[in-house]
C-alpha cells in the first residue's frame, strides 16, 4: 500500500503530464486521447501497475463516460443544431447502424473466413462481429473538433453543427447497440425479437427519464438557494448520477438518459450557469484523463496478441474508413439537401475516439469469447483512424473548398 506522500506525488505527475501532452497533442493536431493511452501503456510496461481486472476499467469507463455525455449534451446549443435536427439524427441512428452492419459483416468475413488459416488467430461469429462493429460505429466529437481547432480553421455552411449533433448524439445509439448485443450474446435474451424489444425499452425509457431529470435538475438548482457556487456544481454531479441511476434502475438506458438531461439542462436558464458548464467541462477532461490512463494500462496484458492481429485490424480500419463509413453517410443523407463534396467531407469526419475504447471493455467484463481479441481490435482501429484521419481531415476539407479560416 503506497504511502500517501507517494499517491500524491504520483498522481500530480501523471495529471501534470496528461496536462502537457494535451498541449503538445493540439499543437500537433491530432486528439489529445493518443498521449493519454500512450502514458497509460507506458505506466504498464515500464514498473508501474499493470491493470488486468476488466471489471475495474469497465467501472472507470462507464463512471468516466456518464459525465463524458452529459457535458457533451450541455454543450449542444439548440439554436445551431435545429436546421440539421433530421440529418444529424439520420447519422447518429441510421448511420450507426448501416455502419455496424456493414463492419460487422466485414469483420466476420476477414476473421471468420481467413484469419484462422493464414493468421494464426481464431474465427468469430457473425454474433461477435457485429459486436465489434458496434462497439467501433460511433464518431468522437472531441476528437474531431480538436483536430479542427489545431488546424486553425472551421468548416463552411451548416458542416459544423451537422457534424457537432452527429458525433455527440451518436454514442448513445452505439452504447444501446453494444449492450443489447452482448446481452444477447450471454443468453439475457433468446430471440432476435425479444432483443429488439429490449433495444426499444432501453431507448424509450432511456429518453423519458432524462427529459424528465433535465427538467428536474434545472427546477431544483433554481430554487435550493445555497450560499456557495461550488455547491451548486457538487448537487449538478450527484443530480447526474441520480438520473444515471434511476433510469438503469427502470431498464432503460441511462447513458443516453444523461446524454438527454444534459441537452435540456443546456438549453435552459440555470442559476451559475457559466461556472456550472465551465465546472462539467473541467470535470469532464478529467474523467478523460483518469479513464484513458487506465485503458492504457488494461491493453498491456493483451499486447502479445497485437503481431498477429495488426494485419486483420488494419484491413477493418480501412473498411470502416473508404466503405462502411462513406456508405452509412451517402444511405442516411440521401434525401437531405447536401452537396456530394459534403457528404464526402462528412464520411471522412469519422474519427473514432474514447466510446468506443471504454465499449470494448464491456465485453472484457462480461467474458466473452474472444474478447481480448476484440478489445485488442478495438484500440487499434481508435489509433489508426486518429492518425489517418486526424492528420488529413485539414488538407481534405481545404482541398474540397469547404474549409475557412478562423
Amino acid at each position: 500500500m503506497p504511502s500517501v506522500e507517494l499517491a500524491s506525488l504520483i498522481g500530480a505527475c501523471l495529471l501534470l503530464i496528461s496536462v502537457f501532452s494535451s498541449k503538445l497533442a493540439s499543437k500537433v493536431g491530432i486528439p489529445s486521447l493518443l498521449f493519454f493511452l500512450l502514458i497509460g501503456w507506458l505506466i504498464g510496461e515500464f514498473g508501474g501497475p499493470e491493470l488486468r481486472s476488466p471489471e475495474i476499467a469497465k467501472f472507470i469507463g462507464d463512471f468516466a463516460l456518464i459525465f463524458i455525455l452529459f457535458t457533451g449534451g450541455l454543450d449542444s446549443h439548440w439554436s445551431n443544431i435545429r436546421p440539421v435536427l433530421w440529418q444529424g439524427l439520420c447519422l447518429s441512428t441510421f448511420g450507426v447502424f448501416i455502419t455496424m452492419l456493414l463492419l460487422g459483416s466485414f469483420a466476420w468475413f476477414i476473421l471468420g473466413s481467413f484469419s484462422t488459416f493464414s493468421l494464426g488467430v481464431h474465427g468469430i461469429s457473425l454474433q461477435q462481429g457485429l459486436l465489434l462493429a458496434a462497439i467501433v460505429s460511433s464518431t468522437d466529437a472531441a476528437a474531431v473538433f480538436s483536430v479542427l481547432r489545431s488546424s486553425h480553421i472551421a468548416l463552411k455552411g451548416k458542416l459544423q453543427p451537422l457534424l457537432e449533433l452527429e458525433s455527440s448524439s451518436n454514442d448513445p445509439m452505439a452504447v444501446l447497440l453494444t449492450v443489447s448485443l452482448l446481452n444477447y450474446a450471454t443468453g439475457g435474451e433468446a430471440s432476435l425479437l425479444q432483443g429488439g424489444s429490449f433495444l426499444a425499452i432501453q431507448l424509450t425509457i432511456g429518453v423519458a427519464v432524462g427529459y424528465g431529470a433535465g427538467h428536474f435538475m434545472v427546477w431544483l438548482l433554481n430554487r435550493l438557494g445555497l450560499s456557495s457556487a461550488g455547491l451548486y456544481a457538487i448537487a449538478s454531479i450527484a443530480l447526474v448520477l441520480l438520473t444515471y441511476a434511476v433510469a438503469t434502475f427502470m431498464q432503460g438506458n441511462g447513458f443516453l438518459a444523461v446524454y438527454v438531461a444534459g441537452i435540456v439542462a443546456g438549453n435552459r436558464k440555470v442559476i451559475h450557469q457559466h461556472y456550472i458548464n465551465a465546472f462539467h467541462d473541467s470535470f469532464a477532461w478529467l474523467m478523460q484523463i483518469i479513464m484513458f490512463l487506465t485503458l492504457g494500462m488494461l491493453s498491456v496484458p493483451y499486447r502479445a496478441e497485437l503481431p498477429a492481429l495488426a494485419s486483420v485490424a488494419v484491413a477493418i480500419s480501412l473498411f470502416l474508413m473508404f466503405v462502411a463509413r462513406p456508405a452509412s453517410v451517402f444511405i442516411s443523407l440521401f434525401w437531405a439537401k447536401v452537396s456530394f463534396k459534403e457528404k464526402l467531407l462528412v464520411s471522412w469526419v469519422g474519427l473514432r475516439g474514447s466510446v468506443p475504447i471504454v465499449l470494448a471493455t464491456f465485453p472484457l467484463a462480461a467474458g466473452t469469447a474472444e474478447a481480448g481479441e476484440i478489445f485488442v481490435l478495438i484500440s487499434f482501429i481508435v489509433v489508426m483512424s486518429v492518425l489517418v484521419q486526424g492528420f488529413s481531415l485539414a488538407a481534405f476539407a481545404r482541398w474540397l473548398g469547404l474549409a475557412e479560416k478562423r
